[in-house]
């Protein structure tokens, strides 16, 4: 019985047997790096077809609209309510009503998650920063009790 030191090569090696001849010979080809854009870009709501129901200014008290929007929610959902009961063939126009209510709630909460990254990633230095503090502490602590110890040892062992 046979036996050999290294496995055989991969089924794919016979891809590449004449590449030392002929570099083009491979069947696989290398593709281009594709580069993403790290930019935040959140498209506007004109740009998704929706209308928006908040001021575009370039500073949006967030709050304030968050709050305004939800009580509009409040009352469509109760309009609708209402149409069920007293119209239901009506329905549909206030179901789009609260459709572009809940899309302007989603834009505004989405335009907010770049400034909930920078403040969770904030925390987690600063958390970081806390831990790595109190582990030169606990370092400092530790060698300042090994130095007593090594001292006490130091006099026992001079004493004898």
């Amino acid at each position: 019985m046979a036996t050999a030191t290294y496995p055989p090569p991969p089924p794919y090696y016979r891809l590449y047997k004449d590449y030392s001849e002929n570099p083009n010979s491979a069947r696989l080809q290398v593709k281009e790096p594709t580069f993403v854009s790290t930019e935040d870009v959140l498209p506007s709501l004109e740009e998704q077809g929706v209308p928006q129901l908040y001021p575009n200014d370039s500073i949006v008290d967030y709050k304030k609209e968050l709050r305004s929007l939800n009580r509009e929610l409040q009352l469509h959902i109760l309009e609708l309510a209402d149409v069920l009961v007293e119209r239901p063939s009506q329905y549909a126009k206030r179901i789009g009503d609260i459709s572009s209510v809940f899309k302007n709630l989603h834009h505004l909460l989405n335009s907010l998650r770049p400034h909930q990254a920078r403040a969770t990633l904030i925390h987690i230095v600063e958390l970081q920063i806390q831990q790595r503090k109190q582990a030169v502490e606990d370092f400092k602590r530790r060698r300042e009790e090994v130095q007593r110890l090594l001292k006490d040892a130091f006099i026992t062992l001079d004493g004898q």
